[in-house]
């Protein structure tokens, strides 16, 4: 519901909670495979509003970030690119003619990249793509239903390349499956908030929560690296 109704955060809150009870070699997969269940209802409920030209650069650059991520996985300290991933979204929320430089094309094919590249070891990327989706789409809808299908590109090529590592997770079916059941009536609750809500409530709750999530990036980053 969170991320339906701000257009970004959802993925980072579970991300947050799952961190208290697995390991992260086991919390990045399992966390992906909810969240790409999750991205698929929220297209279901939006797939109208879709930015089709952004999908196809985006799923290319998915998947050479996932094929570069596999080969260093669990290798590169997570919070490194905590940091590096808040500092981005600050920059890219307070001056967003840089989320909108360059041709669409290519844009979206390096934020694919950047994007499922990262995710393979902080998972919850999806706040630094909302970024780049909140400079193309005209609309709330537009930007939640293109977050969902871009979101499904990304966490699908990460699947892949967790099974390529033979990561196995069939032992946390049932715990998906109800995960993904509350996640799916929260989706539709968010559905409705979202439409009676005014294009410019979402576009500042959306600017005020990225700019919490980045802060809280920086600071987890840099308990991680022993700076606090």
């Amino acid at each position: 519901m969170v991320a339906i109704v701000t257009g970004t955060a959802g993925g980072l809150l579970l991300l947050a909670v799952m961190a208290f009870f697995f390991q992260p070699a086991t919390l990045i997969p399992l966390h992906t495979i909810i969240m790409l269940l999750t991205s698929v209802h929220v297209l279901v409920l939006f797939w109208r509003h879709i930015l089709k030209q952004t999908v196809l650069p985006f799923l290319a650059g998915s998947i050479i970030g996932a094929a570069s991520g596999a080969q260093i996985f669990v290798a590169l300290p997570a919070a490194i690119l905590q940091g590096i991933i808040g500092i981005f979204i600050l920059i890219l929320t307070w001056v967003p003619k840089i989320a909108s430089a360059g041709s669409e094309l290519k844009r979206f094919a390096v934020v694919g990249f950047v994007v499922t590249f990262l995710g393979m070891f902080v998972s919850a990327t999806g706040s630094l793509l909302a970024s780049f989706i909140a400079s193309a789409a005209p609309t709330r809808q537009n930007h939640v239903a293109t977050m969902g299908a871009l979101m499904i590109c990304s966490h699908v090529t990460k699947i892949v390349a967790f099974g390529v590592l033979g990561i196995a997770l069939a032992k946390y079916v049932p715990l998906i499956i109800s995960m993904v059941a509350g996640a799916a009536l929260g989706n539709w609750i968010g559905g409705k908030l979202l439409n009676r809500m005014q294009e410019q409530v979402f576009r500042t709750i959306f600017k005020i929560l990225l700019t919490l999530l980045g802060l809280r990036l920086l600071w987890v980053g840099a308990e991680g690296l022993g700076w606090l």
